[in-house]
């Protein structure tokens, strides 16, 4: 999936640096376990400066979980290309001072206000795109990708499942690809076929 650059910059302001901070903390300590006083140490600053720039701990959950995310990269190019980019993405190895999304989701997904959180991200910043990029598509099939790929995600890098890992990484992408073509081009199949039916004998009657 995406990686999120948390590496300092020179020009980055304190509240570049205390989403940095939270996005890193959030990949490797649950919800729970993430206060503002722990980020504040991070940083070097005072708790409340972290709480006037984000005001809450799930709202600055929502910042750090739809930076890590980064849905303008997922949805570039054009939409034909949309399957193959998901299924480089979810592929793409984890280089220095990069942090995945599925590491934020990981150690969250277990907390219910996190969830919640992780659910308007889901509706806001990867199925209402992808819907908007290659409709007609329906926002179950659209979730299924995500759940697909984060099922991709936990087998691979999680779980360490041999499959995913071993073999031919090309074949592995094109596999992901098609699968993601076969569940959006269902819609536009069903899409078809409904404007083919003749129309019933109680639609002709309304």
């Amino acid at each position: 999936m995406p990686r999120f650059f948390i590496g300092p910059e020179s020009d980055d302001t304190t509240r570049e640096r205390i989403l940095k901070a939270a996005i890193l903390r959030f990949s490797t300590h649950s919800y729970e376990q993430t206060g503002f006083r722990d980020l504040a140490a991070d940083v070097g600053v005072d708790p409340a400066y972290v709480h006037r720039c984000f005001g809450s701990k799930q709202k600055l959950f929502h910042e750090a979980l739809k930076a890590s995310l980064r849905p303008e990269r997922l949805f570039v190019g054009g939409s034909d290309d949309l399957p193959s980019t998901l299924a480089r993405e979810v592929l793409a190895e984890c280089g220095a001072n990069e942090i995945r999304p599925l590491d934020v989701v990981i150690r969250s997904f277990s907390s219910p206000e996190a969830s919640r959180v992780l659910s308007d991200v889901l509706m806001d910043d990867f199925i209402a795109p992808m819907v908007e990029k290659r409709g007609p598509l329906s926002k179950k099939r659209a979730a299924l990708v995500a759940a697909l790929l984060a099922g991709v995600g936990i087998l691979r890098d999680v779980i360490g499942a041999d499959p995913l890992l071993d073999g031919d990484e090309a074949e592995t992408q094109e596999l992901i690809a098609q699968a993601i073509e076969n569940l959006i081009d269902g819609d536009a199949d069903n899409d078809l076929k409904e404007q083919s039916e003749p129309a019933s004998v109680d639609d002709k009657a309304e």
